[in-house]
């Protein structure tokens, strides 16, 4: 079984997979994790902190042994191609966990490997175990995902996180709303596709207003997509969260975030009853916990 899109995966799979995520939680917080057997390779061709990091606590905490690798230090460098890198690796392990700049560079390693891919990001194309992380995130807070009201807002252009989180949100019954800099919206064949699948209508919104939001799910303004500095400050400043901004928001509303943060949220809201992107973060264990572990042992089958 491979993991390269959510377009590939049906309420049911990701419900399976938040059940399991819950049972790990419980063995973890029991300490009594129950063990598999296997090997994870972790193939990042792009920099990364918490995916990687936390796929490698994941099989850790697992009882699996993970291999990495280093594109910097590996045969790369000498000029050997993608497709023989992942040839070599599939011999190695039993999943691969990748990320690549190129979008469809993970569905063309499904092609290639034996061993079960796991699309870590690929390019500005999906992110599916960050929208799984994040759904279970939702439903840990809210209880539901049918008709939360979810605002979405940052760069929504380029951000894979964003690309696959939607499609899963109005799977899942929510209501949705984007907010985007002029330049950086979601694209309108995307959008299209996704309430005509759906039978949804997706807000698309210039301004913010907070008040009726019980999700606020954002991602940072791309400074180096903008070719004037100013421009780029200007944007930043009118996209960034801050206490004031909330002035207008239900106190129970949550803010999630992929991260790595910039400055679009403010610290100030860390301390703040709506700030939930550390924990959103921390949940990567439990659910690549229950990825792995739905795929080792062929729960889907």
């Amino acid at each position: 079984m491979d993991i390269i899109s959510v377009r590939d995966i049906d309420k049911k799979i990701f419900n399976e997979i938040f059940e399991t995520a819950g049972e790990m939680e419980r063995q973890l917080k029991s300490g009594r994790v129950e063990k598999l057997d296997g090997v994870v390779a972790t193939l990042f061709f792009e920099p990364s902190t918490r995916t990687k990091l936390s796929f490698q606590s994941a099989t850790v905490r697992l009882g699996l042994r993970y291999i990495d690798f280093i594109s910097e230090l590996s045969s790369v460098k000498k000029g050997e191609s993608f497709a023989d890198t992942i040839r070599m690796v599939d011999g190695y392990c039993d999943i691969i966990v990748m990320r690549h700049k190129y979008e469809g560079a993970a569905r063309y390693a499904a092609e290639i490997a034996k061993a079960s891919i796991i699309n870590g990001g690929d390019g500005g194309n999906q992110h599916p175990t960050q929208t799984m992380l994040d759904l279970y995130t939702m439903l840990k807070e809210k209880g539901a995902i049918k008709g939360l009201n979810v605002r979405m807002m940052g760069d929504l252009k380029h951000a894979r996180t964003m690309h696959s989180l939607i499609y899963a949100l109005a799977m899942f019954g929510a209501n949705i709303s984007i907010t985007a800099p002029h330049g950086l919206e979601m694209p309108e064949e995307g959008i299209k596709e996704i309430e005509k699948k759906f039978n949804i209508k997706i807000n698309i919104e210039e301004e913010p207003d907070f008040s009726s939001d019980d999700v606020l799910y954002v991602t940072r303004i791309q400074q180096e997509r903008f070719a004037d500095p100013l421009e780029a400050k200007r944007i930043m400043e009118k996209f960034r969260i801050t206490k004031d901004a909330l002035k207008n928001a239900k106190k129970d509303m949550i803010i999630m975030h992929p991260l790595p943060r910039v400055n679009e949220i403010d610290v100030a809201i860390d301390k703040t009853p709506h700030a939930k992107y550390f924990e959103q973060a921390k949940n990567g264990i439990p659910v690549r916990m229950a990825l792995i572990k739905y795929i080792l042992e062929g729960e889907h089958a």
